[in-house]
């Protein structure tokens, strides 16, 4: 029965794209360990990545940011 059905089904992919072939080096899994992780990627505008050439430069402003609007938020209040 399951090779009858396999004889019916017709491929319709060209033979450039031929999927044994192109993924014959596949590793399963390989990047499953960086997706459980997850990203939080964010684009700097042109402007911004001239000033800040490094992720930890970046990441040293945002934190002063963040402690600004701390203090500006308890002065207010």
């Amino acid at each position: 029965m399951k090779t009858k059905l396999r004889k019916e089904k017709h491929d319709e992919l060209r033979p450039e794209y031929n999927l044994k072939v192109l993924l014959k080096d596949g590793v399963q899994g390989k990047y499953s360990e960086r997706y459980k992780e997850g990203t939080n990627l964010i684009l700097l505008a042109p402007d911004v990545a001239e000033v800040f050439s490094t992720e930890e430069s970046v990441n040293e402003a945002l934190r002063l940011v963040i402690k600004l609007t701390k203090i500006h938020s308890r002065v207010s209040k």
